[in-house]
């Protein structure tokens, strides 16, 4: 059965950890979504996989193509697909322009916005007084980098307290679920305490309802992570390992072998 954003909510009623990861492809896809990923997060952070430095530069025909290739790959786990920067924060028609290019172009089942500013609140419970599931995101969020650049957010009492307010904001809003990325655990705690909607933690402790990572990060595809991620084995080295072998083989004249 393939997992919906009431199930999440559900979820964290039960105490259930939900467990999220990035994809921008279909081979990528396909192995999380065997592997009992729960989310897929077909994210903006893809830029850097991409070769850029910054989540900027992505357009909005660029993060449809890789959702699509994505859903492909994906029976089970909820697709969720990160809106560009400056798709949605234009107007509120763009927006909804935006979103619902994303949902009935891709096979996705929901967009997730960053900032919890009343303007983007207001868009948010629109889109979702229209039929879109969005997720929210709160805290570090990287489309702001030229603003907050990568430092963790929320160490004051006052950033604190206005990233409170904007996951309250958010919730009112209709977010079935909110990203708490790169703040303090005891403020994370705190958030997902008061919500009753699940908040997935990147950078945030462990008092979340659930995690998300950067797969590549995971993979150790990645040349640098952040230091909040884990890298669980090393691909880099793997394929180059590979690679150099048949290289090596090809000059040789090992391969292919003689029949």
């Amino acid at each position: 059965m393939a997992i919906t954003t009431q199930q999440l909510i559900q979820w964290k009623q039960q105490g259930r950890s939900i467990v999220a990861l990035t994809a921008w492809d279909y081979a990528i896809a396909q192995l999380l979504d065997a592997a009992g990923i729960d989310l897929i997060l077909v994210g903006d952070s893809m830029a850097v996989v991409l070769g850029y430095e910054t989540t900027l530069p992505i357009t909005l025909d660029e993060i449809i193509y890789h959702a699509k290739s994505v859903r492909r790959g994906v029976k089970r786990a909820l697709v969720v697909v990160d809106l560009p920067f400056l798709t949605y924060q234009e107007s509120l028609q763009q927006a909804m322009h935006s979103a619902g290019r994303v949902l009935k172009e891709t096979g996705a089942q929901a967009v997730k916005l960053e900032g919890g500013y009343p303007a983007m609140a207001e868009t948010v419970a629109r889109l979702v007084q229209a039929g879109i599931p969005v997720m929210g995101h709160v805290g570090l969020t990287p489309q702001s980098i030229h603003q907050l650049g990568l430092r963790q957010q929320g160490k004051t009492q006052e950033a604190s307290e206005k990233i409170l307010q904007e996951a309250i904001a958010l919730e009112q809003a209709g977010v079935f679920s909110l990203v708490l990325e790169h703040i303090p655990a005891d403020l994370a705690m705190q958030i997902s305490q008061k919500l009753s909607i699940p908040t997935i933690g990147i950078g945030a402790g462990i008092h979340c309802d659930g995690q998300v990572l950067v797969t590549s990060d995971v993979l150790g595809l990645a040349e640098k992570h952040p230091p909040f991620a884990k890298v669980y084995t090393n691909l880099r080295e793997t394929i180059t390992k590979a690679v150099q072998d048949y290289a090596v083989e090809v000059r040789e004249r090992k391969f292919p072998e003689k029949s």
